[in-house]
């Protein structure tokens, strides 16, 4: 067992000087090595073989980023999962409890999202539909409140 700090982290600190050292040398490799042609094929975007069209700053649609939160949901789920299973011996039942709540906020989140139609890209979003519309209410358009 070590018993200093420096038999505890030099370890570490040998790994982190050893990936910068490798990572330095490839890009110095690549840097001395590599042939430096400019032209306007090399120049322009690469977009799987297309030919790029239209502006950087096209808009995207909301649900393009509610999908994207998504994701990151299920990512974070995934991430939480691997300490849980390092303890899971340890804590047992009360482990087992607290992941079937995470999971349960988790799927219960992603059925609501279901449910509200993030999910159904096919769907027309041009015309949000409108169950009920006070005529009073200063954030409704006229025209909607004109279609009650």
């Amino acid at each position: 067992m070590p018993t200093t700090y420096t038999d505890l982290y030099f370890p570490v600190v040998l790994q982190v000087v050893l990936a910068a050292v490798i990572a330095a040398g490839m890009i110095g490799t690549s840097y001395i090595l590599g042939k430096r042609v400019r032209n306007a094929a090399k120049d322009t975007p690469y977009e799987c073989g297309i030919k790029p069209t239209g502006s950087a700053r096209e808009r995207f649609s909301v649900k393009f980023y509610l999908v994207a939160m998504l994701f990151i949901v299920f990512d974070m789920e995934a991430i939480f999962l691997y300490p849980w299973t390092v303890v899971y011996r340890e804590l047992r039942l009360f482990a087992f409890v607290e992941m079937l709540l995470f999971i349960a906020f988790v799927l219960g989140g992603f059925f609501y999202i279901w449910k509200r139609g993030v999910l159904n890209w096919a769907q027309d979003t041009s015309e949000p539909e409108v169950e009920h519309v006070d005529a009073a209410d200063p954030f409704v358009k006229p025209e909607v409140a004109a279609q009650q």
